[in-house]
């Protein structure tokens, strides 16, 4: 994962807690200006369903923020599930695309 955010930085710029007036996106990534790729905005959540980050990211019209941006969107919704029978954690995650 930190790898990607690494290689991410040359495309995008990395906004941790993106205030969008109706909370917080976890993580949005806005492409630089002159890149060609989808803006992306990441919720995360933890015990819960990855399908509920998606609906925060669309309840709380996150993508409103990004307002001056036209084009596609990316949704990313990640759940973390401990796993009380190991020291390992699952993930699931949904991705859904719009266009601006």
């Amino acid at each position: 994962m930190t790898l990607a955010f690494y290689t991410a930085r040359n495309q995008y710029e990395i906004i941790r807690e993106l205030p969008t007036g109706k909370g917080y996106a976890d993580i949005a990534f806005l492409p630089r200006p002159n890149e060609n790729v989808p803006a992306i905005v990441v919720e995360l959540k933890k015990e819960q369903d990855a399908s509920i980050a998606l609906e925060q990211i669309r309840n709380r019209q996150y993508t409103e923020k990004l307002s001056a941006y036209s084009g596609e969107i990316i949704l990313v919704g990640i759940n973390y599930t401990t796993d009380p029978n190991t020291e390992y954690k699952k993930h699931t995650c949904r991705i859904e695309k719009i266009t601006k």
